[in-house]
């Protein structure tokens, strides 16, 4: 196989897995997932809201998780690892289902938008974005926007900076689409910098004892009378 094909059908089975652990686990706060090559097989670290969910009883959920991985999606023996979400208000995917679910039952779209980026910007991230598509109020579809703080939309930033997070909201009018974007507190932004007091630079001893030894050489001669003065005063 091509390494180009290679790099495509790892992407496209990753997007897959990715649509399965958000419909298995959409009880247990899903916030993502990472996927990495070890030498005893592939580690897939799973992010949830809460942890117990996605083990089961007795490892129940683990397990038959592990086997579907490995026989469904051709991932060679998968090691599920499940990590807790230190703070939900900072990952955008459980931002998003929040938001999905608030919208499904029946929140205003406004005030639940607003309240996620309320939210997210009381816990101190940097910037939030929350973009809103489908039929919010009538037959035809609209998007709304909601924007607050720092957000980058291009560039290497936009890519490696904001975290996003995707999710759909099942309505009678029809589908409503959210997406999530966040920045974190910690991140360092590539436009922002500070200005530093910096201390006067320290002059060489030898600039120093050569403008000490001038200084007396040009005062012995002011102090030494010129000898042309000298012999007119004497006349």
């Amino acid at each position: 196989m091509a390494i180009e094909r290679k790099f495509v059908a790892d992407g496209v089975r990753k997007v897959r897995v990715q649509k399965y652990f958000l419909k298995e686990l959409k009880r247990a706060g899903y916030g993502g997932m990472d996927i990495a090559r070890t030498p005893l097989g592939t580690q897939v670290t799973i992010f949830a809201e809460k942890p117990g969910i996605v083990i089961g009883k007795g490892g129940k959920v683990v397990r038959q998780l592990t086997m579907d991985l490995a026989q469904d999606y051709g991932i060679e023996s998968p090691q599920i690892e499940v990590q807790q979400v230190g703070n939900p208000n900072f990952n955008a995917q459980i931002m998003a289902e929040r938001l999905a679910n608030a919208l499904e039952r029946g929140w205003y779209f406004r005030k639940a938008g607003s309240n996620v980026i309320r939210r997210v910007m009381e816990s101190g991230a940097l910037g939030c974005e929350v973009v809103l598509s489908g039929k919010l109020t009538g037959a035809r579809s609209r998007v709304q926007k909601f924007t607050e703080g720092y957000i980058k939309h291009s560039g290497e930033p936009s890519i490696t900076m904001v975290e996003k997070g995707y999710a759909v909201a099942i309505k009678k009018l029809g589908t409503i689409g959210v997406q999530v974007k966040l920045i974190l507190p910690e991140t360092k932004l590539p436009d922002k910098f500070e200005i530093l007091d910096v201390p006067p630079r320290q002059r060489p001893v030898e600039e120093l004892v050569e403008e000490d030894l001038g200084a007396t050489i040009d005062a012995e001669l002011a102090a030494t009378p010129d000898e042309e003065y000298v012999a007119e005063e004497v006349r």
